[in-house]
């Protein structure tokens, strides 16, 4: 064989095995980067993200985006540098996101019923910002407990066997003196619906000598009309703050934004709360590149934002509901933003 060829064929052979190792072998590590938005103040996939039936809703215009981080997981050498030659996706240990004492499907579970509960906090929120009056709502309904088929998510139950029950420790106390086997009638408003009475046989508790319902009740703002949020599988709380926006947004006259495109992220509570988030960065850079000009950042979330390049994306500090609707009108009336 000519020695040219023979040195080139031993030359070739450790870029070959490289290559082998970059295309099989998978490394500890996750990707994460920019994620699609969505505008809660649009649709998907024919249906508005953000759903109100009941009541009037007012027309809006311009961009409410919520805004995600895109995972990358099971990364081939090969992909990893890829990825983290493009100056856009982040390399984090996959023991950060998916804890060793967890599988993958109960770490996605888990974020899910995050987002869930997101939605539920979203709403209420608004509805607490839009001065609904509070009640003793139902937030589930057990499957295949006594109030099955009975009551609804979202009732709101205003007596006991007769008696009034103003908050959630009214109606406690009145449970707290039942049996199992009792019946007791409760009366209710159910939302699109008329006001209704069911009689419930109570079944055994399965931690107390009391009666037991088989629902989840708390005090929260209600209101007639239903609230649906039409995203499926995007996991995590953080869409909460641009949720309630939304709703604060189409039960309202005017445009909350001006017409603008408006991004932003952050977790809220029931009583208004915007809380700190993951990812931030690349959440900024996902909605500067779908169009935002102005993004709203939890006030924790602060000091980590300024250190990413805004590129005339203002950001706008946010420490609550509240504060977050006030920021938005200064768009159309004039007045200074709270910045990071």
């Amino acid at each position: 064989m000519n020695r040219r060829i023979l040195t080139l064929l031993v030359a070739l052979v450790p870029i070959i095995a490289f290559g082998l190792v970059q295309s099989v072998v998978t490394v500890p590590f996750v990707s994460l980067g920019p994620g699609p938005t969505f505008d809660t103040l649009g649709e998907v996939d024919g249906k508005d993200v953000v759903d109100i039936e009941g009541t009037e809703v007012h027309p809006t215009s311009g961009h409410l985006n919520m805004t995600t981080v895109s995972q990358r997981d099971q990364l081939t050498l090969g992909q990893a540098l890829v990825l983290w030659m493009s100056g856009r996706e982040q390399l984090v240990p996959r023991d950060l996101v998916y804890p060793p004492d967890k599988s993958k499907d109960e770490v996605d579970e888990a974020n899910n019923t995050d987002f869930r509960q997101s939605e539920d906090s979203a709403e209420y929120a608004a509805l607490l910002y839009l001065k609904y009056p509070m009640a003793v709502t139902v937030e589930s309904v057990t499957e295949d407990g006594p109030s099955a088929g009975k009551l609804e998510d979202g009732d709101a139950i205003d007596y006991v066997n007769g008696k009034p029950v103003a908050d959630l420790d009214a109606f406690q106390a009145l449970i707290k003196d039942t049996k199992p086997g009792d019946q007791v009638v409760l009366d209710y408003r159910r939302k699109n619906g008329d006001l209704g009475a069911a009689t419930i046989t109570l079944g055994k508790h399965p931690d107390k000598d009391q009666g037991y319902l088989g629902i989840g009740v708390l005090d929260a703002p209600w209101a007639p009309f239903t609230v649906e949020f039409n995203l499926a599988n995007i996991g995590g709380p953080s869409a909460g703050l641009m949720f309630s926006l939304a709703v604060v947004d189409k039960l309202t006259t005017g445009d909350l934004n001006d017409g603008k495109f408006v991004a932003g992220t952050g977790t809220i509570t029931g009583d208004g709360k915007v809380g700190a988030i993951g990812g931030i960065t690349h959440k900024m850079l996902a909605a500067r590149d779908a169009g935002a000009t102005i993004f709203l950042v939890p006030a924790d979330n602060c000091e980590e934002a300024k250190t990413a390049h805004q590129d005339g994306l203002e950001l706008v500090k946010v420490e609550n509901l509240d504060g977050a609707v006030a920021a938005l009108k200064t768009l159309s009336a004039g007045g200074e933003r709270p910045a990071c």
